[in-house]
């Protein structure tokens, strides 16, 4: 009888444990090179949740992140609170009041507005729908990491980390990174 309840005991601890790691997400990084080589790159998957970073090695380390509307669908108009998916660039670098550091995109590109201008002419979106600006990178509201462990998307088309990573993340992209969007 004594080792039965150890062993369920043990089972509800094992089963407890791994419901906890399966909510709380890290990041996984390559160990053997503390820093990137060379020149980073960022591949955001949406449907993964993912922020994953490449160097000249290949795979660096992969964030787990969020971001706006719970579709993660590509965007299409300002206010939709969508990701928007294609290549982009960080094209400024800085602190941030509410959420620890920000890295601007150069959303929209000319290849956003040709998708925009498109997809108003095919009556996909209102004539009079703007395509939006402002996305970036960036971490989350002091002490609500946990949005992110619960994949809760919450901004307006922006990707958000927890604020440790987005702190490694700020310290290893220097302006002109690439950033490729995809569902």
């Amino acid at each position: 009888m004594t080792s039965r309840k150890i062993l369920l005991g043990s089972l509800f601890l094992l089963i407890l444990c791994g419901f906890r790691d399966a909510r709380t997400r890290t990041a996984h990084k390559r160990f053997f090179h503390p820093d990137p080589e060379g020149e980073v790159y960022i591949l955001v998957i949406k449907s993964n949740y993912e922020l994953q970073v490449f160097d000249r090695q290949g795979w660096y380390a992969t964030y787990p992140a969020v971001f706006g509307n719970k579709s993660l669908d590509d965007k299409m108009m300002q206010g939709d609170r969508k990701t928007p998916e294609g290549i982009f660039h960080i094209v400024r670098k800085r602190p941030h009041e509410k959420w620890d550091k920000i890295m601007d995109l150069d959303y929209p590109t000319a290849a956003d507005l040709a998708k925009f201008n498109e997809r108003k002419a095919k009556g996909l979106i209102p004539r009079s729908a703007k395509p939006g600006d402002g996305i970036a990178i960036h971490g989350t509201w002091p002490h609500d990491e946990m949005t992110v462990d619960n994949y809760q998307n919450w901004t307006n088309g922006c990707i958000s980390l927890k604020c440790e990573d987005m702190d490694e993340l700020y310290a290893i992209a220097p302006i002109g990174t690439k950033v490729v969007i995809q569902h």
